[in-house]
């Protein structure tokens, strides 16, 4: 038996066979939960879908968490199915092309701003607020992925990084708000990862090349390191933490400053 075994867990934001969310889905599946899965819209309805049945999931629902009706129809799905919820992961992040290359002061207008907090943060209040109820009496867990941009600048990474900062505090304060309840709250920050949410942001392959170049453990991090990470944060193995964000980045995050391995000394 895993450590997971008779946890049920929503999981938002898989896009593809590639994305952190399915990196998750995959280790929680290792470890014995039950997975229910959300698709954006019609056109990735297919794909996730696929991706559910290959583990044995047959509970997917339409969700855009920009929409409070599908985030309410999406909670009533999941009380109908199955009555309870132990784990909600929020995978979800977006901002505007524009808001993600160049000049961050040009290129943040204030739709770009608003597109993405509402997106990469709000949406993990909206979506706290709809599972509580769910898991009333539980050692429910919610978690959220975020990235070294929310606290340091990072080349393109523009209006996201604010969207994560702002999402790294949400973190903090769901955290108190819903730890009375049993509920507790923390996010990942992972490393980079090629996903398709990765490659609209330009210079990426210059940030894992600079990455593995030099972080402690001179690589970079891989969905299943992620994955593994989430699979504990959402035990019973984690009941202590709540309110953390915790690095799975290879060290890049504990590094202020390195020489290349090629310089002489």
């Amino acid at each position: 038996m895993g450590f997971l075994s008779g946890k049920r867990a929503f999981i938002v934001g898989v896009a593809s066979d590639r994305s952190i969310a399915w990196g998750i889905a995959q280790a929680m599946h290792r470890e014995g939960a039950e997975l229910a899965f959300s698709y954006v819209n019609d056109k990735m309805r297919e794909r996730v879908e696929t991706l559910a049945a290959s583990i044995g999931s047959r509970v997917t629902v339409p969700l855009d968490v920009t929409d409070d009706g599908q985030i309410d129809a999406a909670f009533a799905r999941l009380q109908q199915e199955w009555g309870s919820l132990d784990i909600l992961v929020h995978a979800v992040a977006f901002a505007p092309r524009e808001g993600v290359a160049g000049s961050f002061v040009e290129n943040t207008s204030r739709e770009v701003f608003r597109i993405a907090h509402d997106v990469s943060s709000y949406s993990l209040t909206a979506l706290a607020r709809g599972a509580a109820p769910l898991m009333a009496g539980r050692a429910g867990a919610v978690l959220t992925l975020s990235y070294l941009g929310a606290v340091r600048s990072i080349p393109s990474y523009n209006v996201m990084g604010l969207a994560k900062a702002s999402l790294e505090a949400n973190v903090r304060f769901l955290a108190a708000d819903l730890g009375p309840r049993g509920i507790r709250v923390n996010g990942i920050s992972a490393g980079p990862i090629k996903t398709l949410a990765a490659a609209g942001i330009a210079g990426f392959r210059k940030m894992l090349n600079r990455v593995a170049e030099v972080a402690p453990l001179r690589r970079n991090v891989t969905q299943e390191d992620v994955g593994n990470a989430a699979a504990f944060l959402c035990s019973e193995l984690a009941a202590g933490i709540t309110g953390e964000i915790l690095y799975v980045d290879a060290g890049f995050s504990t590094v202020g400053m390195s020489f290349p391995d090629r310089e002489p000394a």
